[in-house]
């Protein structure tokens, strides 16, 4: 299915329309302000003021604001922005979900973090810890089985370098002193100990979560420890990049080709020492920028560290990427990012002349959170693929600034979508492909659907850089052109149907 901006633009006006016209008319009016149609930049809104002093994006969306109770949204809390993400990928750490079990059970291994290491030796990324909360601790407060828990775990894990303990909501409630805790077992036993006060009751979404373990990094983590790590002139840091089926690695090699030293990669694959030796590093690389651009602007501000997002997702914008990064460091390293777009152009036209035949004209409906909504979108455009609709679970206005720069005029923008929006943008706009979350997952391929997982790539990956690219393409071209979408009918396609019970008769 081809777009046509222009005249999807209105359709997909009447569309929000048509989804608002079941709401009461108060939730409809909120709800309004979340659902757009990106506009040209002579159109936007960029700049003026919306309501609540909150300023609107291009993209003309209203977000960042608390979901309505009642209705079915897809995000997380502040303690799945932390332990999820933040500090659950960091492998010489051994992370505490201090409280009830369910939540470190229900976080346990979910994101795909590859890591070096031997499990349980000295990485512990896909191990869970929990402090295990029971209805005593609740009552007479759970400090004392806090420190026994770091007490137990020092004995089992020698090895590990440090202990973060990722608050779960009763101890915001109940007042447990974690500070108090991570001083004390600090002094006993000499390792970075790090409170996280990410009760999942604070904020509106994952996203305060990030910025709690942001602000954690900085007060106890930088300038803590001295390390005799020699600083060269092309170290830089990659932040934000989480090793989802090996992106990090990905992007580390072509970085490296390209004459730079990576000093430090988090959190995926990465080390607590190289957070502490980051401050020395000449630029930080920022990939995801909504779960990371707290601590980059701090280095910015205190060590004086620029820092630059990149995009390493599709051939356009790695190269685009590649040639940005190597402007800060100069003519050696300008030449030598020349020469690796060059080494894998091949590559690039092999997998395009392969998939692009494939591809050419297919419609994507995007739906994840960071910043996939817009980095994949040139992605599926070097494939001669189109976005008709794109949006974020937890996004601030800023993101949609940015997503501004990526979609076209007509695109079907959707802040924080419900349950019920998304299907039914689903089955107005008939995408050919759906790019979303594992709770999406099923329901869209219900509808006859193709779907890929884009928070951890359906157990595929990596999708950075330009090896990674291939196994995008690939991926996508498995979806669509399944055959067994040609088995079934999606909903809007069948006739009506005698019921059984008259057929019977």
């Amino acid at each position: 299915m081809s777009l046509d901006y222009e005249n999807d633009g209105a359709f997909h006006e009447k569309v929000i329309e048509e989804v608002l016209s079941a709401y009461p008319d108060k939730f409809a009016k909120r709800r309004k302000k979340h659902l757009s149609v990106a506009k040209g930049a002579e159109e936007g809104a960029a700049g003026a003021a919306g309501e609540e002093g909150a300023l609107l994006s291009e993209c003309d969306v209203k977000s960042n604001i608390k979901s309505i109770p009642g209705v079915m949204t897809i995000r997380g809390c502040a303690y799945a922005g932390s332990k999820g993400v933040v500090w659950g990928p960091i492998k010489d750490m051994v992370h505490i979900s201090h409280g009830p079990v369910g939540c470190g059970q229900y976080s346990w291994s979910q994101r795909r973090n590859y890591y070096i290491g031997t499990t349980g030796i000295d990485s512990f990324v896909t191990m869970q810890v929990t402090s295990d909360f029971q209805e005593r601790d609740i009552v007479f407060g759970g400090d004392k089985k806090l420190a026994k828990v770091i007490d137990e775990l020092e004995e089992m894990f020698p090895l590990s370098h440090g202990l973060t303990i990722q608050s779960e909501c009763p101890i915001g409630l109940i007042g447990d002193d974690i500070e108090a805790v991570s001083k004390k077992k600090n002094k006993e036993i000499g390792k970075t100990i790090v409170p996280v006060r990410c009760e999942g009751f604070r904020g509106v979404s994952q996203s305060l979560g990030h910025h709690i373990a942001n602000d954690t990094i900085r007060d106890w983590v930088l300038d803590k420890k001295e390390h005799a790590f020699e600083a060269g002139p092309y170290d830089v840091n990659v932040i934000g990049d989480y090793n989802i089926g090996g992106d990090a690695w990905a992007s580390r090699m072509l970085l490296e080709e390209m004459g730079l030293r990576v000093v430090g990669n988090w959190s995926g694959d990465a080390t607590l020492a190289e957070i502490e030796r980051s401050p020395k590093a000449k630029l930080n690389l920022i990939h995801c920028y909504r779960s990371m651009n707290y601590i980059c602007r701090h280095m910015e501000e205190k060590y004086g560290i620029h820092w630059m997002e990149y995009n390493f997702f599709g051939p356009s914008q790695i190269a685009a990427s590649l040639r940005k990064i190597a402007k800060h460091f100069g003519p050696e390293i300008e030449e030598k990012a020349e020469a690796v777009i060059v080494k894998y152009q091949p590559l690039v036209d092999a997998v395009v002349a392969k998939y692009r035949p494939r591809l050419e004209g297919k419609s994507v409906m995007l739906y994840v959170g960071g910043l996939r909504p817009r980095h994949v979108i040139t992605a599926y455009e070097d494939l001669g693929m189109e976005i008709a609709g794109t949006g974020y679970e937890f996004a601030h206005n800023d993101d949609y600034q940015r997503t501004g720069h990526y979609v076209r005029k007509g695109t079907l923008i959707y802040d924080d979508v419900t349950g019920y929006e998304l299907e039914k943008f689903i089955e107005r706009v008939r995408p050919d492909l759906v790019g979303s979350g594992i709770k999406e997952k099923y329901p869209v391929q219900k509808m006859g659907i193709p779907f890929r997982q884009m928070h951890s790539w359906d157990y595929s990956g990596p999708y950075h850089g330009y090896d990674g690219f291939a196994i995008f393409a690939r991926d996508m071209d498995l979806a669509i052109n399944n055959p067994v979408w040609g088995l079934f009918d999606p909903p809007w396609k069948k006739k009506d149907e005698t019921p059984v019970l008259q057929a019977a008769e």
